[in-house]
């Protein structure tokens, strides 16, 4: 009864910020985030219920026998406390300096989404594309619906020579493989019709002859057969398709970029945005992103409210921001010092840790408050307080949580290992933050002396 009593509220208050950082992927463009978000919450919701409910009725029941004496780990824990009320200067300046240099890190990422790359080489899929992509043809591709603006307009003159100038540009970006388009049928049935002459291989200059042309390479085709892959039924528009290597998501968006800009001064009546799978996955990446900051930013604004007003101290609460947010940041200031490349799965890191770094500050709080507030203790004592009550609890849990997502990190799917791994990272620099950060921030900043 006296745990319930004193581990009530923040065990609530942890599943309470726990549910609303899953609950911010909501805010992913990607539903299977989403629903990771809303099953992890109910998980949560869950665990607490059992916590407080069949836990303390089991622990009654059950012949459990109390621990007498100090064991290994709460003798270590009080020589870290000492380490850290003594060396509390040192650590507040040291752990300041280091936080604000791994952040620094954090422009070293890039956004790098390719999706073949989910697959490590151990999947046959990964290994079939991979042989493709060096031996035949890559696997990337941007296509174009060309308007020519009337019925039979694919005809003109004017229009093939549009389309024919845009494929050359295509065709001297880098990373291009090849350009299917209809201007090059053109000019081989030009030459065909001349004899084989390479001097005509040029397209016609003539509306009429363009449309014979078409109407004889049609007739041409095997019995079944027709155009519809290359044009449509009215003749107003045609494919046109850009085959690319293996590239990152910043440089497709890039290419299409120059494209759409190229088709705004050059030929303006045909400008439409490229589609294909490929550019699909590079927009959801860039939109995800946009998407977890609205998320992860409505997250911490309702978590700092919740904590300000259960703690009810503007200035605890206020302190508490900091060692919620600093893992995150730190975490990816080591993904860019070691990796670099942020994917669609990375970016719900932070909203999904959010909730769960708050679990061990919450804790370390409230048993800071308390030996202020009942137990009359200063500052000092009062941190020598909650490193005694619940340090051995939040190494333990954070242990076992890094454990359980850094699993995910031997996964061949790469955006289940690269958010385990991430995730793993941000909790074990959770951890360091409140216990060496947050006890010196306590103790300089934690309220009067007595």
């Amino acid at each position: 009864m006296e745990s319930l009593r004193i581990n009530l509220q923040p065990i609530f208050l942890t599943t309470l910020t726990t549910s609303i950082g899953f609950l911010s992927l909501n805010f992913s463009d990607a539903s299977p985030f989403r629903d990771l978000g809303n099953m992890a919450a109910m998980g949560v919701v869950l665990a607490f219920i059992l916590s407080v409910t069949f836990l303390p009725a089991m622990m009654m029941v059950l012949p459990v026998k109390a621990l007498k004496g100090d064991t290994q780990g709460s003798i270590a824990m009080q020589h870290l406390t000492e380490f850290v009320v003594k060396n509390k200067k040192a650590l507040l300046w040291g752990m300041g300096a280091l936080i604000l240099f791994l952040i620094a890190q954090i422009p070293n990422n890039r956004l790098d989404d390719q999706f073949v790359k989910y697959f490590d080489e151990t999947n046959l899929f990964r290994q079939a594309t991979d042989f493709t992509t060096e031996n035949l043809t890559g696997i990337y591709l941007i296509e174009y619906s060309l308007e020519s603006g009337e019925t039979g307009g694919i005809s003109d003159p004017g229009f093939l020579q549009n389309v024919e100038a845009f494929a050359q540009w295509y065709r001297q970006q880098p990373h291009v493989l090849h350009v299917n388009t209809i201007t090059d049928i053109m000019k081989r049935l030009n030459r065909n019709m001349h004899e084989d002459d390479d001097s005509w291989y040029r397209l016609p200059d003539k509306r009429d002859l363009s449309a014979q042309y078409l109407l004889l390479y049609e007739f041409s085709l095997p019995f079944g057969l027709d155009l519809n892959n290359q044009i449509n039924v009215k003749k107003s528009a045609t494919r046109f398709t850009v085959t690319l290597e293996s590239i990152s998501t910043q440089q497709l968006l890039a290419i299409e970029e120059s494209a759409q800009a190229w088709l705004a001064q050059n030929a303006p009546g045909m400008r439409i945005e490229g589609a294909s799978p490929s550019v699909m996955f590079a927009h959801i990446g860039n939109r995800n992103i946009v998407s977890m900051l609205k998320g992860t930013t409505l997250a911490l604004v309702v978590i700092s409210f919740i904590l300000i007003l259960a703690l009810k101290s503007l200035r605890i609460g206020g302190l508490s921001l900091l060692p919620n947010l600093v893992p995150m940041g730190m975490a990816f200031g080591i993904w860019g010092l070691l990796v670099g490349e942020v994917g669609l799965a990375l970016s719900v890191v932070s909203g999904m840790t959010l909730g769960i770094v708050v679990d061990d500050t919450v804790h370390f709080l409230s048993k800071y408050l308390r030996a202020r507030r009942e137990k009359q203790l200063s500052r000092e004592d009062a941190v020598r307080y909650a490193f005694s009550t619940v340090g051995t609890a939040l190494w333990v849990t954070t242990l076992v949580l890094m454990v359980g997502f850094g699993i995910l990190a031997f996964s061949h799917f790469q955006l289940n290992a690269g958010m385990g791994l991430l995730t793993a990272i941000t909790l074990g620099l959770a951890l360091v933050a409140d216990f060496l950060f947050l006890p010196p921030l306590l103790i300089y900043f934690g309220g009067k002396k007595s």
